[in-house]
């Protein structure tokens, strides 16, 4: 089992973290993310032993040590400077999660009785880190132009479908394929959110989508 944990730095399953559950996992540390670089790095984490020191040769061009390649690789090392910056960021990294949390149950609390907008949905047995706060809407296009002209910002994550994008089109599918993931394409909205964002801009986020809905 190998975990996507790209965007789920500090997430909790079951009790377990994200990263520990699966034979190994890949986390992205794109600025953007809950614990970001300051460039392009990640990591991958296990604890087979195996599995690591074939991964260590894989990054360095397949080098055992230096100049003595035993396979084929490439050049995915992240240089020391990012790993310094990580290792900042990540005392902080809980707290910043904590923060997230907050903000996402603020959200929710505040589109409950939004009734053309779907929430994110948490069970008992997870802790979401919310690298997104992403909700369904009806009519998401213009909602998403309403807010931007009162200077919120939003994404779409994300607006193509996996077996629509053309790098996959020798797999043959076809749209209606898989109609759930293109529905959520065509719905899915994701708001602000950064630990950094106040509660009165969080309500002014609300207040202007329930604006748009009225």
């Amino acid at each position: 089992v190998i975990e996507d944990a790209c965007q789920a730095h500090g997430a909790l399953y079951r009790g377990k973290r994200a990263g520990a559950i699966g034979d190994a996992a890949a986390f992205s540390f794109y600025p953007g993310k809950n614990l970001g670089s300051w460039g392009e790095a990640g990591a991958v984490s296990t604890n087979n032993d195996q599995l690591a020191e074939k991964l260590r040769k894989l990054r360095d061009h397949g080098a055992e040590k230096k100049y003595f390649h035993l396979t084929r690789g490439l050049n995915l090392r992240t240089i020391n400077f990012q790993g310094a910056v990580l290792s900042v960021k990540l005392k902080h990294l809980d707290s910043w999660n904590d923060r997230r949390r907050e903000i996402a149950f603020l959200y929710n609390e505040l589109l409950e009785d939004v009734k053309e907008v779907v929430t994110p949905y948490e069970s008992t047995f997870v802790k979401h880190v919310y690298h997104l706060y992403v909700i369904r809407a009806e009519r998401r296009d213009a909602l998403r132009s309403f807010l931007s002209e009162r200077g919120i910002d939003t994404g779409i994550h994300y607006p193509i479908p996996l077996h629509l994008q053309k790098a996959y089109e020798d797999l043959g599918y076809v749209r209606g394929d898989f109609p759930n993931a293109e529905e959520a394409a065509l719905s899915v909205l994701s708001l602000p959110m950064f630990p950094e964002l106040t509660d009165d801009e969080v309500e002014r986020v609300a207040k202007t989508i329930k604006e748009f809905y009225s």
